[in-house]
């Protein structure tokens, strides 16, 4: 098998995600959705050159790359931890996501800085609960990868956070005239479709209407501001019915679909 060289993540495709929040403020993490690890597999050997199976009930995850030279299916294997919201879900999209970062994919996020956000730029709230004779504190900001770039042996070096309400920095690394490897583009790129599509069709809605919504005629045309929100949108919206229900059931023709009703979020 030739050296596999994974290419780097873009602003677009991490996720900042709340870890600990305090009076002072909130630390977040830095991660990658299952999705994106299927559009590097995708790009780099093809969607016929790797597989992936689970077993012990979905706790462990095995990808495996198809070695031409030796004719074999090389894997590489871990273990995930359950999701608070869909359990059996949530483990297998972990272990999988763990079992990419040992083929190498999304490997620079465990060179990320310690990032912290102080209340100024974030709203803090008492949740009511105490943990012994401590307050609890709660934050339901969320944030996002504005910028990121990186030096020549793969290290975070430039990172700009925004607070998604109000497009705010809250967090900076780096120099600004640094020109960083992956920044975010304009429009969207064919891997941003793919996934707006794999949404669309999990949650029925249809492609006109989310166009329609934009004001686009052809999905290229989308900037990455409106990708990130029609995201949002989708995430929390549920899979597709299955029970043979009219009013909710998509038709068979994508292109029409499910109407785009924010209100459901």
């Amino acid at each position: 098998m030739k050296p596999l060289k994974f290419r780097l993540l873009n602003a677009d495709e991490i996720d900042c995600r709340v870890a600990t929040v305090t009076a002072n403020g909130v630390s977040l993490l830095l991660y990658k959705d299952a999705r994106v690890d299927q559009n590097i597999l995708d790009e780099t050997v093809g969607p016929m050159g790797w597989q992936r199976r689970h077993c012990r009930e979905n706790a462990n995850c095995i990808v495996s790359i198809w070695d031409d030279d030796k004719g074999q299916w090389i894997e590489k294997e871990d273990t995930g931890t359950e999701s608070n919201t869909e359990k059996e879900k949530g483990l297998a999209s972990d272990s999988f996501k763990r079992a990419c970062f040992n083929w190498g994919i999304g490997r620079e996020l465990y060179t990320a800085p310690f990032i912290w956000v102080s209340n100024k730029n974030c709203e803090v709230y008492e949740s009511g609960d105490k943990n012994g004779s401590r307050k609890k504190y709660g934050c339901n900001d969320r944030f996002y990868v504005s910028k990121i770039g990186y030096d020549a042996n793969r290290n975070i070096n430039i990172l700009v956070i925004k607070r998604r309400k109000n497009d705010r920095v809250v967090y900076t690394l780096g120099q600004k005239e640094a020109q960083p490897e992956g920044a975010m583009v304009d429009f969207v790129t064919e891997a941003h479709i793919n996934t707006l599509f794999l949404e669309l069709a999990r949650t029925g809605i249809g492609r006109k209407n989310m166009l329609s919504k934009y004001g686009l005629k052809d999905i290229h045309d989308m900037t990455m501001k409106q990708f990130r929100e029609a995201m949002d949108i989708l995430k929390s919206k549920p899979d597709k019915p299955t029970a043979p229900d009219p009013a909710t059931v998509p038709p068979d023709d994508p292109e029409e679909g499910l109407p785009w009703n924010e209100a459901g979020r």
